[in-house]
């Protein structure tokens, strides 16, 4: 994990999610507040113009100050969030990670999202990507990085026929039914950043 991986995985999620802006405002517009995008893409650009610094960092430190940048500045309740998946990849990762210390770094994560939402998977929310994502991980095996954007993906398109439980989207109750998690859909869009990047 040297400083030019780190540089490349940040540009890759950074840009991804900048491209992918209008297509996540869309998603939150109809189950939300339609600001998720912009929100997402303000927080990643402000990583973004950080790149060289973070990247010079530790990998857990580096980890850290996304989380950090996410929470001042993406806002609303992706900020919070998405600051504590990245911090608490941070905590938990050595500086030279193995998969099965992804795997348990992820794990840990997804429990620090679950306390900050009060939330658990299956109720439409990053979680549901997430969830899969660590599983993923902890089974291993060949080709991982090639197996973990469809992982991903089917995980978000499985968001579509649950009801919302969590987040503003919860007060349509059942006509939240049939629409994508813009929040999964932003997992999905990050993991896939980073798989196609170390693949790359």
């Amino acid at each position: 994990m040297d400083e030019a991986l780190k540089k490349k995985l940040i540009e890759a999620m950074a840009g991804t999610v900048v491209a992918h802006a209008d297509e996540l405002t869309a998603l939150d517009q109809a189950i939300g507040d339609g600001d998720h995008g912009l929100n997402m893409k303000r927080g990643f650009e402000a990583v973004l113009a950080e790149a060289d610094a973070i990247a010079a960092k530790p990998l857990p430190d580096a980890l850290k100050t996304i989380g950090t940048t996410l929470v001042m500045k993406v806002g609303g309740a992706s900020g919070p969030l998405y600051g504590t998946l990245f911090m608490a990849l941070g905590k938990e990762l050595p500086p030279e990670p193995t998969i099965a210390d992804l795997a348990r770094a992820l794990a840990a994560a997804i429990e620090a999202v679950k306390a900050r939402g009060k939330s658990e998977l299956g109720q439409k929310t990053m979680l549901d990507v997430l969830g899969p994502l660590q599983a993923a991980l902890a089974e291993g095996g060949a080709d991982l990085a090639s197996r973990l954007p469809a992982v991903a993906s089917g995980a978000a398109e499985a968001t579509v026929p649950l009801k919302a439980i969590r987040g503003r989207a919860s007060f349509l109750g059942d006509r939240s039914i049939g629409h994508m998690d813009p929040g999964a859909r932003s997992s999905a869009l990050l993991a896939t950043a980073i798989c196609n990047a170390i693949g790359a």
